[in-house]
């Protein structure tokens, strides 16, 4: 499959959402959660089937910097530290394209497991909110 290419990439603090804009008209509204949950660093998903890491306590969780890698992917640097996983451009637009299951996926896996997305206040994961609600917009 050809994957479009973006031609935008916007992080909102304020809302806590990407917005990545490709090239064929599809624009996407990732949220910062979303991200954080399917990171494809081998921390989240593991070194091979069935050895995905569940997160939890990720609600709050913010993108404090994108981070350009060549022409083909960003890194993402997370309020929580994480900041291991290349999204691609292709990855991103899978998750765009799939986010609505995805995200109905991930809460099915929370509730069978007794988790929450709810940050736990004993190990300091509440993330700090940002004043200021300017979006900060890259062409690609």
């Amino acid at each position: 499959m050809n994957t479009p290419q973006p031609t935008e990439i916007a992080l909102h603090q304020a809302s806590r959402v990407v917005e990545i804009a490709y090239s064929d008209g599809a624009v996407f509204r990732l949220s910062c959660e979303l991200l954080r949950v399917y990171s494809p660093s081998a921390e989240v998903r593991g070194h091979g089937p069935g050895q995905e890491v569940l997160q939890v306590g990720k609600r709050d969780v913010e993108i404090k910097a994108v981070e350009p890698v060549g022409s083909y992917a960003v890194r993402l640097v997370f309020s929580d530290g994480h900041d291991t996983g290349l999204y691609s451009w292709e990855y991103l637009y899978h998750l765009g394209t799939n986010q609505e299951r995805l995200w109905r996926e991930y809460l099915e896996r929370l509730a069978q497991a007794g988790a929450s997305r709810e940050p736990s206040e004993s190990t300091g994961e509440r993330a700090q909110r940002q004043s200021g609600s300017g979006a900060s917009w890259k062409k690609l």
